[in-house]
Parts: structure tokens; C-alpha cells; sequence
């Protein structure tokens, strides 16, 4: 059978689409949701980045149930299909993620519609619950340490003060620029817990103007 025919079969049963039960699509909508509630959730208390977003936390929760109903749709029909896809192809979205994990959390959630929409139901809340216990895991594993930007502005002529002051910490160099005799220093340290008693210690240094101490969670560039 040719794709003409095909094509030309499936507009003369265009009306199978009624074949989606109610039961069947009351139960994609329920598991959509659930499944759904547990990234939600996951994200929300887990969140590692720098500003934690409600409105990308709620897209995860639509992107799941949104992409379930179309792939319910679009599986019981050829050419709803074909036309899902070509309405579809047409949107273009611009918007900027800036952290690499928010991603991950996007794909998550449409992965998930994608495999409840096509009725693997069994697959689908295993996989979440598989995923979403990975994670926690992970993050609970390093989350005892932390990340941060150390920011130092000194004199030229404390430059073996300051750098002796750092061997006392774990850090490595990012930035370091001059200015008529100022210095602006930008190192990487990781320490456990809120230790942030050197940065009294180092802005009490001869010579140096500030010391700033800002989390880096990789976003910020």
C-alpha cells in the first residue's frame, strides 16, 4: 500500500479518533498529573541554582500534561498526526535557559508526557520515581559542599599579604585584573557548611579595600 492510499484510508476513518475512550483518557490526565507533582516537587525542593523560578517549575508541570494529551491525540490518528507536526513545526521558542540543568528537567517532563501519552503508564511512574530518587541522592551527596566566588580588591603592595592569606583556603584562580596600582582578585573556593569566617579575616588585611563572597552555582556566566 502506497503512502497516497494510506493517507486516503485514514481521511475515511478520520472519525476513529473517537476511538480514544473517556476511561482512557481520564486515566492520562490523572497519571500526567501525578507524575508531574513529583518533578514539581522534586525541582522545587532540590533546586541547586542561584534564583529558584516558579514560572519554569510550573512549565514543567504543563510541558508533562500538554505533551501526554497530544501524543494520546496524535497516536489514535495518521492524519492528526501529520498535521499535529506540521502545526508544531511553526513554533519557534526563544526563550534563554541559562542553567544546563533546568533542561534536563525540561527533557524530564517531556519525556514522561511522551511515554504516558503512548500508554506506557507502568514505564512512566517507574522511570519518574527512578529518576527523581537519582537526583535526590546525587544532590544530597554534595550538598554539604558548597561553591563560592571570592571577590578581593587591594593595593599592588599587598599582594604577598593576600596571597598568603589564601593559602589557608582551597581555591583556585578565575580573574585577576589591574588598575593605577589596585588589584581585583577572583578566586574559586569550596569549603562544607557556611564557614565564611576568613572573609572578615581577609578584608581586615593591610592594604586590601573589599572582599565580596558570592555563591557559584555555574549560571552566572
Amino acid at each position: 500500500m502506497t503512502i497516497t492510499e494510506i493517507i486516503t484510508e485514514s481521511l475515511k476513518d478520520a472519525e476513529s479518533i473517537s476511538s480514544i475512550s473517556p476511561q482512557f483518557v481520564l486515566v492520562v490526565a490523572i497519571c500526567s498529573i501525578l507524575c508531574s507533582l513529583v518533578i514539581y516537587f522534586t525541582y522545587k525542593k532540590f533546586y541547586r541554582g542561584a534564583v529558584y523560578s516558579e514560572n519554569f517549575n510550573l512549565l514543567n508541570v504543563l510541558m508533562c500534561i500538554i505533551t501526554a494529551l497530544i501524543i494520546a491525540v496524535i497516536s489514535s490518528n495518521l492524519v492528526m498526526s501529520l498535521g499535529m507536526v506540521g502545526a508544531l513545526s511553526i513554533v519557534r521558542f526563544r526563550s534563554a535557559v541559562k542553567d544546563p540543568l533546568d533542561i534536563g528537567f525540561l527533557f524530564w517532563s517531556i519525556a514522561t508526557g511522551i511515554a504516558i501519552g503512548a500508554g506506557y503508564f507502568p514505564f512512566a511512574i517507574i522511570s519518574v520515581i527512578l529518576i527523581a530518587a537519582i537526583y535526590i541522592v546525587f544532590t544530597l551527596a554534595v550538598s554539604g559542599v558548597r561553591t563560592y566566588l571570592l571577590v578581593v580588591k587591594y593595593d599592588e603592595g599587598s599582594e604577598e599579604i593576600v596571597r598568603q592569606a589564601l593559602k589557608t583556603i582551597k581555591n583556585s584562580l578565575k580573574c585577576k585584573s589591574n588598575y593605577k596600582g589596585k588589584v581585583e582578585l577572583t578566586v574559586q573556593v569550596k569549603f562544607k557548611g557556611n564557614r565564611t569566617d576568613f572573609l572578615q579575616t581577609i578584608s581586615n588585611l593591610e592594604g586590601v579595600d573589599s572582599a565580596m563572597l558570592v555563591e557559584y552555582t555555574g549560571d552566572y556566566l
